[in-house]
């Protein structure tokens, strides 16, 4: 039996097993051609108390587990998504719409993710602290219980084993709720990779839904970590919940990230960095290079070398493995992105290059001529558009990055010195210098300022000690302390 076989999870939600949902059945659908793949369980708000009730009584027993126990099925998940890659990354293909090097690049990550989380029950769990009493002092870390992990689609396997597999890894338990239109490979491959490498029932729970399961997964009293990657719009509404029901949230938002391209870069290297950072995965990531700043010395040369990438790669069906970008994910978004491009060009900047489209298959597009107050400048595109804008001045290059709601990533391309007295003035969660903004690895930390959320709460073993671990303060006496009453 494969790992996706449907027979297995086919119109099912996992709670404690495969079962019917209620709230019925959903269908995943392949944004490339419009097919129905199969059909995914939709949970009840029913079904999402339940699901709190057994995750809460199942993370007690598995945080009383050996360190070595729980690392065991960390291991074992990272060496099952080595085992399956090929089965996982066809479903990220036709159910994302992602092209096959992308797809590998997520069940990559995704076993490393699990290989760096098993690494977690082992570390140190405290520390010893001074005290003016006679008695010894510590700080201990311990799981914060149950964790609710709310994914999106662009990236929908990373984007949620990067909390699953931490959160289970140091005690706890999950909820999961995939985005609807990646309920398979961003929910069901998670499930039964958990399920394969021995994770014991009622510790993680696949939970589909639209928006009502959204605020039960945050509302379920027995939650206490929310992790939730998306819009910055859904992301204040669940900080919002989350603060009147003194919840912790770790949210990772939205982005409209700059290139700066210094006087001198090489332009052949910058335009294949830029097409990347800009058209990879139809720009529906939220790293994407949506402000190129370029200096004026190179402006022309690196508009027409953009452009050039642009109007040659290839956009059809990701399942032929011989295109570079594959479909927009849903018409809604697809009329999204077209009508910024247009309403752009209304108002009097010029298309270099794309912006057509046949269907929902979308040729990336150049935009120069543009505002500073256009909202294909100020706003997340999420699409493959490459606005691009010329600075003179070191001061100049700066303001235009930081003049900006997200704070999310910069890159800068060219002489490093340069970069580097650039970075220091930077507001944002990362910096890349000489790469292009999309970058992310398992032992990161990831995360922005601004409007793309509120730190850097996933990746490295201090950002996930803290996001899913609790300190207590706890001391020792020798004997009964003496006191005065």
């Amino acid at each position: 039996m494969s790992l996706l076989d449907s027979a297995l999870w086919e119109g099912k939600i996992y709670l404690n097993g495969w079962r019917a949902g209620g709230g019925g059945t959903g269908s995943s659908m392949e944004p490339a051609t419009g097919e129905q793949l199969g059909s995914y369980g939709v949970a009840s708000v029913a079904d999402v108390r339940e699901a709190a009730t057994a995750a809460a009584k199942a993370q007690k027993e598995w945080a009383a587990r050996n360190p070595e126990d729980r690392a065991a099925v960390l291991r074992r998940a990272g060496q099952l998504w080595e085992e399956h890659a090929a089965e996982v990354q066809d479903w990220i293909v036709r159910e994302s719409g992602g092209i096959p090097p992308k797809a590998g690049l997520e069940t990559h990550i995704a076993a490393n993710e699990c290989y760096d989380a098993s690494a977690l029950p082992s570390l140190p769990a405290g520390d010893v602290l001074t005290s003016n009493e006679n008695r010894w002092s510590f700080a201990r870390r311990r799981p914060v219980g149950v964790v609710s992990v709310i994914a999106p689609f662009n990236f929908p396997l990373i984007l949620s084993i990067r909390a699953v597999a931490p959160a289970l890894a140091l005690g706890n338990a999950v909820l999961l709720k995939p985005d609807p239109r990646t309920a398979v490979c961003g929910g069901v491959s998670v499930v039964r990779i958990f399920e394969e490498a021995g994770l014991p029932h009622g510790l993680l729970s696949l939970l589909p839904g639209g928006a009502d399961i959204g605020a039960a997964v945050v509302e379920a009293p027995e939650v206490r970590v929310i992790a939730f990657t998306g819009s910055t719009a859904a992301g204040r509404k669940i900080g919002e919940t989350a603060g009147r029901l003194l919840k912790r949230a770790h949210l990772e938002l939205g982005g409209n990230n700059a290139l700066i391209v210094l006087p001198g870069a090489d332009l052949a290297k910058a335009a294949s960095a830029a097409a990347f950072g800009s058209f990879m995965h139809q720009g529906q990531i939220c790293m994407a290079a949506g402000r190129h700043i370029v200096h004026e010395d190179i402006y022309d040369d690196y508009v027409a070398a953009l452009s050039e990438k642009a109007a040659h790669l290839p956009v059809g069906d990701p399942k032929s493995g011989t295109v570079a970008l594959g479909p927009v994910i849903d018409e809604r978004q697809l009329q999204r992105v077209d009508g910024i491009v247009q309403d752009a060009v209304q108002a009097g900047a010029r298309l270099a290059a794309g912006g057509t489209h046949d269907g929902r298959f979308y040729q990336p597009a150049v935009l120069v001529d543009l505002d500073t107050d256009s909202p294909a400048w100020k706003d997340e595109i999420f699409g493959p558009v490459a606005p691009v804008m010329k600075f003179s001045t070191v001061d100049e290059a700066v303001a235009l990055a930081n003049d900006n709601e997200y704070g999310l990533s910069i890159g800068i391309l060219g002489d490093v010195g340069l970069a580097m007295t650039i970075a220091d003035r930077l507001d944002s969660g990362k910096v890349h210098i000489n790469e292009q903004t999309v970058s992310d690895e398992a032992n990161s930390p990831f995360g922005g300022t601004k409007n793309s959320g509120n730190g850097s709460r996933i990746g490295g073993h201090h950002a996930n000690m803290e996001s899913f671990t609790e300190i207590q303060w706890l001391t020792m006496r020798p004997d009964i302390a003496p006191y005065p009453f």
